[in-house]
């Protein structure tokens, strides 16, 4: 039961850690979490930490909130998964209930205006780092489906307009024919 009682509070401290020090949503968070969860703690693999952001990209809400629902979920189950998103969820709120207090002198503030402008700078350098990343991790797996599918559905999107939503339930598809080929596959049938 100690065991399971320093896990939980490394998992809400982790989270509750990220989230106050993490500018930009859950773009930035993401590899933040990989690197605690994966990397430091070795909690999760890296093979499912991308599944789980894939599936926190596709559902619904905010993805840094979904993220850590599914990382705890993973590590520690239901109670995990109120515990990550506990931690994820109270810095944000703290702190946008303060600055709710003092909105008009924060909005007119010349240097909290210039400190966004220069966040909005680290938070394109971080989700650069994501799609480098992940690109790699695709491209070292020598399968020919993801990157057909992630050149297939920029090009729907940038250049034909086709709504997101379709997209992403087109490629929700074509993972799940894919994954259910190569079981069957798999097994021999």
């Amino acid at each position: 039961m100690k065991g399971n009682h320093k896990k939980f509070r490394k998992l809400f401290l982790s989270t509750l850690q990220l989230s106050a020090c993490t500018f930009g949503g859950g773009f930035v968070i993401i590899p933040l979490m990989r690197r605690k969860f994966v990397e430091e703690l070795h909690w999760i693999e890296e093979e499912e930490m991308m599944d789980l952001t894939a599936i926190a990209q596709s559902s619904p809400g905010a993805i840094a909130v979904n993220a850590s629902l599914l990382v705890g979920y993973r590590v520690a189950g239901i109670f995990g998964a109120l515990i990550t998103v506990s931690g994820t969820v109270l810095p944000p709120l703290v702190i946008i209930s303060i600055i709710s207090l003092f909105y008009k002198a924060f909005r007119d503030n010349v240097i909290v205006n210039m400190a966004m402008a220069g966040m909005l700078a680290g938070v394109a350098a971080v989700i650069c780092d994501v799609v480098i990343t992940m690109t790699k991790s695709i491209l070292s797996q020598k399968k020919r489906l993801p990157v057909l599918v992630l050149l297939l559905s920029f090009a729907a999107v940038r250049f034909f307009g086709v709504n997101i939503i379709l997209v992403i339930l087109i490629c929700g598809m074509l993972g799940a024919a894919d994954m259910f080929y190569h079981e069957r596959k798999g097994n021999g049938k």
